[in-house]
């Protein structure tokens, strides 16, 4: 099994995807054996390359589900039909204290008893002599 470039897997589709991992995992499965059983250097050595291979169309792959997803979802947005949010794998990760900290409209509300307080006593502006 030669080395699986990345760029390559982007032309395929998802059922030529899906045929290849069926492969390599099958590939894997008779190296492990052959592991097992005491086969050859060069098969035990061919194992890094196939798990590699592996990763490589897992990883293709979930990336053209997710811009399909972000791709209908934007366009939804577009009509105003659908779903607005992101699902939450799809969305910012940021950090958990950001993603729970207030908005700035949240912040710069005011309490009624706030909003009387300012309108009855508003701060004081004093004429100085320079």
């Amino acid at each position: 099994m030669v080395k699986i470039i990345a760029h390559e897997l982007r032309n395929k589709s998802k059922a030529e995807l899906l045929a290849q991992l069926k492969d390599l995992k099958s590939e894997l499965a008779t190296l492990r054996v052959a592991q097992v059983t005491g086969g050859a250097a060069n098969k035990i050595s061919k194992i890094k390359v196939v798990r590699k291979g592996i990763a490589r169309v897992l990883t293709v792959y979930r990336q053209t589900e997710r811009s399909a997803v972000k791709s209908k979802i934007a366009a939804d947005s577009k009509d105003k039909t659908g779903k607005v949010r992101l699902p939450l794998d799809l969305r910012v990760k940021k950090t958990r204290a950001i993603r729970r900290a207030l908005t700035k409209e949240q912040k710069n509300k005011l309490l009624e008893k706030q909003k009387k307080r300012a309108a009855a006593f508003p701060t004081r502006t004093f004429a100085l002599k320079a």
